[in-house]
């Protein structure tokens, strides 16, 4: 298959539509330091006052569909949830701190159309910095994420489908578990995926179709787990058709330490990765598990552990996989043997392959 690839316009979100973060004129700003907030919706200060989640909501509440809030300002939400709804466009300038608040984010667009968040900075340890479900033309723009504990990036499994999904840089330090993890889209683009000490993946995709990925690039990822700077799970990839024509495509995979670099695992596939970049992984530098249609067309794996092709007896074994690698300081392992299987490696890996 043809691979397309991922235009640069595509990755154009919001950030270079709006310019830079609060530039130009805003709908709405809450602005001030810590004890004092001011919001204003155009030209009237809708409230002012110590409350700084308050200061956000309150402007949040002034504003409507095609409006952009611009919260200027540093603070603290607690356990508050910032709500984005349909057409609002809401910037992060300063950095907003969270607290756990159990299954729910500290900012959420739930059932919504064209919601964008051009930049957000958010420190702290929450549940889940964002959470999405049931969302159509979501756009994420520069997302910083520098976390003590808790997930970044999560859109719900037993929740509405999502389609036409945007994100441009997305960088998580410190989660204790995934950087982003996605179910149900239809339609994803991803420029990039920077995952640091992050304790589970950096990208997690699960029953996800039509997907474009720029680089995922993890260090410290999964230290000491099965999970993967990058991981396909539970029919990632298998089109409503029953299919794994290809249609998941990812640029680069970088990982540094950590657990796994790449995991492919239970019936997930369809999916095209260009090149890879993975050195002194903790655990199986990649591992493929009941898998379908994969292909990895190039890269190099450096130490850490083994390049395998394996299978759990629930599943299909292994089918149509193509890996062309250089991989040198450890081992390339195919048990049992799958179906349609090619192999091109080079370096000095020991080979044990049908």
């Amino acid at each position: 298959m043809t691979r397309p690839l991922i235009l640069p316009a595509v990755l154009a979100l919001a950030t270079s539509v709006y310019g830079q973060c609060g530039s130009g004129t805003p709908d709405a700003t809450v602005t001030g330091e810590d004890g004092s907030y001011a919001a204003t919706v155009g030209s009237d200060e809708v409230y002012s006052g110590a409350d700084y989640y308050a200061a956000i909501t309150t402007a949040l509440d002034g504003i409507s569909s095609g409006q952009r809030l611009s919260v200027i300002a540093s603070g603290s939400i607690g356990t508050g949830i910032i709500s984005i709804d349909s057409g609002i466009i809401f910037e992060g300038c300063g950095t907003i701190d969270v607290e756990y608040n159990a299954g729910h984010g500290a900012i959420e667009s739930l059932n919504t159309e064209g919601a964008q968040i051009p930049y957000l900075t958010l420190t702290g340890s929450p549940y889940f910095g964002m959470r999405f479900y049931g969302v159509t033309g979501l756009s994420l723009g520069e997302i910083t994420m520098n976390l003590s504990d808790g997930l970044g990036i999560r859109f719900e499994r037993d929740e509405a489908a999502n389609a036409d999904v945007l994100m441009d840089i997305i960088s998580v330090t410190g989660a204790g578990s995934h950087a982003v993890e996605t179910w149900n889209i239809d339609g994803l683009t991803i420029n990039q995926v920077i995952a640091r000490d992050v304790g589970e993946c950096g990208l997690l995709l699960q029953t996800t179709t039509n997907a474009q990925v720029g680089t995922v690039d993890g260090d410290n990822v999964a230290t000491g787990t099965g999970y993967a700077t990058f991981r396909m799970a539970n029919t990632n990839g298998l089109l409503p058709d029953g299919s794994y024509t290809t249609n998941v495509f990812v640029e680069n995979v970088i990982s540094r330490g950590g657990g796994r670099g790449i995991f492919c695992v239970s019936e997930s596939g369809g999916v095209e990765i260009g090149n890879i970049d993975l050195a002194d992984n903790g655990n199986n530098a990649i591992l493929i598990e009941n898998c379908y249609g994969v292909s990895i067309l190039g890269g190099t794996v450096d130490g850490g552990g083994d390049v395998r092709l394996a299978a759990r007896d629930e599943f299909e074994n292994n089918r149509d996989i193509s890996i062309s690698l250089e991989v040198s300081g450890t081992s390339v392992v195919e048990s049992p043997c799958g179906e349609n299987i090619s192999w091109d490696i080079s370096g000095d890996a020991a080979l044990n392959v049908c």
